[in-house]
């Protein structure tokens, strides 16, 4: 009967590339949002050796805004978002998962960070995979901030089929940002392309009742993460206030490492503070992570920065 020979034993038709010894680190960027919201920090990483993927996850986030001379079919209008079914979250964390397998079957130690409801989703992936450290930045276990309408509390109305498939929720300023040259750049963005670099313009109910889901599986496994944890937050943040940060202290697995920002808002990759939040999570990955061969020299990414910017801030261990 024919068949096919097989390699020799030891040998094969399609050699798998060594290893790469440097750590890896994923970013996960926030609800309705893209990955040009965690480039300061991607870049800042990648300035000391760290392999960082910040992928779009499909059907959690938006497409970026179109760059000048993109094709026009490439722009992505509200209503053909509006028209998009939302998938369950669990398929978030599934995307997530791929993309910490793909790093982890190159790279080995492999640690997470996430902005807003990404620094949710990264929790989530932290219960189903061994992250080697974890990222907090402006964690939305809480919807409290001082910018959140107060009737908030009625949102979960609008998460009644089908209502939550056709309604949704108009974006207000300061849109995350403290920065005012920065909060009308974001304004312009999103008047022209309905997204921006902090996110889209409205948020579909059906996402917000995914992530509330998320939000609920998260809180009730928190005391299982015990991966080393920094967690940082502005103390005016306009979207979650320090209800999150506390709940994280009390309830994650180990105790976090976290930094106060009082000169940002919710955006803290994108506002003022970005040099210090970046160099804050570096330090920390450099500690917990380090990579082969430490760089010594922390020149700084952001060269738009101005030297009257104030790193300093408030850490408690």
């Amino acid at each position: 009967m024919p068949h096919t020979a097989l390699p020799p034993a030891g040998s094969d038709a399609t050699p798998r590339p060594s290893p790469d010894p440097r750590p890896a680190v994923l970013l996960l960027h926030g609800l309705c949002a893209n990955p040009l919201e965690m480039m300061p920090l991607a870049r800042s990483l990648r300035e000391v050796g760290y392999v960082v993927e910040a992928p779009a996850l499909d059907g959690y986030g938006v497409a970026p805004p179109a760059a000048a001379g993109m094709a026009p079919d490439v722009r992505i209008h509200r209503a053909e978002r509006a028209s998009r079914a939302v998938p369950p979250f669990e398929d978030w964390v599934r995307l997530a998962a791929a993309h910490f397998d793909a790093l982890a079957a190159r790279h080995g130690r492999v640690a997470v960070g996430g902005l807003s409801m990404g620094a949710v989703l990264t929790l989530a992936l932290a219960l189903e995979r061994p992250a080697a450290a974890l990222m907090l930045l402006s964690t939305s276990l809480h919807f409290d901030g001082w910018n959140v309408s107060p009737w908030r509390r009625l949102l979960p109305l609008a998460y009644v089929p089908p209502l939550r498939q056709w309604l949704s929720f108009r974006e207000t300023p300061p849109y995350g940002i403290k920065n005012e040259r920065l909060r009308e750049w974001v304004a312009q963005a999103m008047n022209a392309n309905q997204v921006s670099a902090a996110g889209a313009d409205r948020l579909p109910a059906a996402s917000l009742h995914q992530a509330s889901r998320l939000i609920r599986h998260v809180r009730r496994r928190m005391h299982e993460i015990d991966a080393p944890a920094v967690v940082l937050h502005a103390s005016e943040d306009d979207v979650s206030g320090p209800r999150s940060v506390l709940e994280l202290q009390r309830r994650l697995g180990t105790t976090p490492e976290v930094h106060w920002f009082h000169h940002s808002y919710h955006m803290l990759t994108l506002d003022n503070e970005r040099g210090a939040v970046t160099q804050a999570a570096r330090q920390f990955l450099l500690r917990q992570v380090p990579v082969a061969a430490p760089a010594e020299r922390f020149s700084s990414p952001f060269p738009s920065l101005t030297s009257t910017e104030d790193l300093r801030h408030e850490h408690h261990a």
